[in-house]
């Protein structure tokens, strides 16, 4: 199993919002059972872009590009975890600090606390995520770069990706 040590590599050094990562993908895998995600049996929604989603990255091998990391920026330190073999989740949110700290005060706080301590455990609000599509692509008439469907505008007949269509206008 990967540890602290291995979140730190990957992140590039030590902080708060790192160990908030960790230790919330700590919590998960103790309240879901979960194990490394090899493919997509482990999915996480982080409502943030912070230094955590690399230590959930490192701890439960969800990422972006296997489809099984979605980021829905809400600016809250909160993780919806989905267990795909059990159908089991859970939203986990980061409980307030107690008063102002630094940078290293809040460091060390995150550091000593359980995941217990740290976070709220509420019910997952949205439904287990569809696993990752594969999209047909297309060229784009403008610029003839290969886009995927999802992302192309057909005007006049002719596919155009986002960009192009946008000066097309």
């Amino acid at each position: 199993m990967k540890n602290w040590q291995d979140c730190v590599s990957f992140h590039g050094h030590e902080c708060g919002g790192l160990t908030i990562g960790y230790k919330a993908s700590l919590y998960a895998i103790e309240l879901l059972n979960l194990e490394f995600s090899a493919d997509e049996q482990v999915v996480c929604i982080a409502e943030n872009d912070a230094c955590g989603v690399d230590a959930i990255q490192v701890m439960l091998g969800c990422s972006v590009g296997k489809g099984n990391l979605l980021l829905q920026i809400r600016g809250k330190q909160a993780f919806s975890f989905y267990n795909r073999k059990t159908g089991k989740a859970v939203r986990l949110v980061l409980k307030p600090k107690p008063g102002e700290m630094t940078k290293e005060e809040s460091f060390a706080y995150y550091q000593s606390c359980s995941p217990e301590e740290m976070f709220e455990v509420k019910k997952a609000t949205a439904p287990v995520p569809e696993k990752a599509k594969l999209f047909e692509s297309h060229i784009c008439s403008r610029c003839g770069e290969l886009t995927g469907s999802r992302w192309i505008v057909f005007k006049n007949g002719n596919p155009f990706c986002v960009d192009c269509c946008e000066e097309e206008n």
